[in-house]
């Protein structure tokens, strides 16, 4: 950026102040090429002018939004030129919140059943706490290839004893009894197999309704830190020089 003027250019302290960054990780951003190259003074410092400071609040926009590599891909797309690659990362990102919106949804959905219809868990069980397949296969009513092929879509996961014989310890019997839960209300294996994880994790359902609303308000702040993103780097790609967006 030859030409710039004395009045218009800024140190690395001056645009790692707007942030709270070190001057240090402002030269580190050019060097990974967030940012566009500086020019020096004839004493070899660094000028960067506006643009520069657009660049960086881009980044630090994007960053909530994409995360820290994606982040980093978009500016370095911009700063070769390539701004159909930087829009590409950033279409790629709002699919991935797509994506985990409708995973959300189909969670919450099948959740809502099993709240409302708490499976029964207070049969007994053996000493050990454990089922093998046969006596859970009974407990639910179904037989026992229905459990193997549960556990082959990942809605089970028995430990094995020593001879390798499946156990299901309380845990497991719970996900089954959700599993068969879902499965009476038509759910689809796939489906099953996300909600029982999330109820693993969570250690139950009641548990569970927490966990998804967390999860919401998780995907609402990153598509609004989508949007301030956009905004900035609309902002920064609106000041480079030769960009004329329609």
């Amino acid at each position: 950026m030859p030409g710039t003027s004395t009045a218009s250019r800024l140190r690395p302290v001056d645009l790692a102040r707007e942030h709270g960054l070190s001057a240090q990780a402002v030269r580190t951003y050019e060097r990974d090429g967030v940012l566009p190259p500086a020019t020096r003074t004839p004493g070899g410092h660094r000028a960067y002018t506006a643009v520069h400071a657009r660049a960086l609040r881009a980044f630090l926009a994007l960053v909530p939004a994409h995360g820290h590599a994606a982040a980093r891909e978009i500016l370095r797309a911009v700063g070769a030129g390539d701004v159909e690659g930087a829009l590409r990362v950033v279409d790629a990102g709002h699919d991935r919140l797509r994506r985990d919106r409708a995973t959300l949804d189909a969670v919450a959905a099948a959740a809502g059943l099993l709240i409302g219809s708490p499976p029964v868990l207070d049969r007994a069980l053996p000493v050990d706490g454990a089922l093998s397949v046969g006596e859970l296969a009974r407990r639910l009513g179904v037989v026992p290839a229905t459990l193997r092929a549960w556990e082959r879509a990942d809605v089970l996961a028995p430990v094995r004893d020593r001879s390798g014989q499946r156990r299901y310890a309380p845990d497991d019997v719970r996900d089954a009894e959700l599993a068969h839960l879902l499965r009476r209300g038509g759910e689809p294996l796939g489906r099953i197999a996300v909600v029982v994880g999330q109820v693993r994790r969570a250690g139950g359902t009641e548990e569970l309704a927490a966990s998804l609303t967390a999860w919401r308000e998780r995907l609402t702040a990153r598509g609004r830190a989508m949007l301030r993103g956009a905004g900035a780097l609309a902002a920064y790609l609106e000041a480079l020089p030769g960009e004329h967006p329609p």
